[in-house]
């Protein structure tokens, strides 16, 4: 009997001691991760500045203003480089566009123009431009896209062809040009 009151006391000894061991042993412990993607991302900021409005003229007598222009910005994601190519309606990616009548009867009458990147119209503003190429187009490098760190550009058009591209009915000759960010 004596045996059995020594096992039950050796027995209660080594559990207490135990859980005497796992309070003392230090925490166990893991580990998780929080990520979060960022996309980069641009847009295209369009007013009516950005619309280019060439000088009334009369019919037969060639286009004298030059350089007339339009602007638009562009924001893109921090430090996001882009190009930004222009795209007139009939898809011409040398920025040769043609501007049609819009008075019922007289819509298939066109006047041709060139978009440019300067005044003089000696740099043309094409559709080129890959998210890795600047082409025929331009570029610039996101800043962010809050409103102040909107990069800007300049576009220009000009009638090309002289007295004979606008010797055509009386009207309003319109074109929609797209503008094409690649990034």
């Amino acid at each position: 009997m004596m045996f059995k009151k020594t096992l039950i006391a050796t027995a209660l000894i080594a559990f207490g001691g135990m859980a005497m061991n796992a309070s003392a042993a230090s925490p166990a412990t893991g580990q998780f991760t929080v990520s979060l993607v960022v996309n980069k991302t641009c847009i295209v900021n369009t007013t009516g500045a950005s619309n280019i409005v060439l000088a009334a003229v009369n019919s037969g007598v060639a286009e004298s203003t030059t350089g007339q222009s339009g602007t638009f910005t562009v924001n893109c994601s921090n430090k996001t480089p882009f190009f930004v190519g222009l795209a007139p309606s009939n898809a011409n990616t040398t920025g040769a566009g043609v501007m049609s009548g819009q008075t019922a009867g007289n819509t298939t009458t066109t006047i041709p123009y060139q978009l440019a990147q300067n005044a003089a119209g000696t740099t043309v503003w094409g559709n080129t431009a890959t998210s890795s190429v600047v082409g025929n187009g331009e570029s610039g490098t996101g800043g962010g896209m809050a409103a102040g760190k909107a990069v800007s550009f300049t576009a220009y058009a000009n009638v090309t062809g002289g007295a004979t591209s606008t010797d055509v009915a009386p009207d309003t000759y319109l074109d929609t040009v797209t503008i094409n960010v690649n990034f």
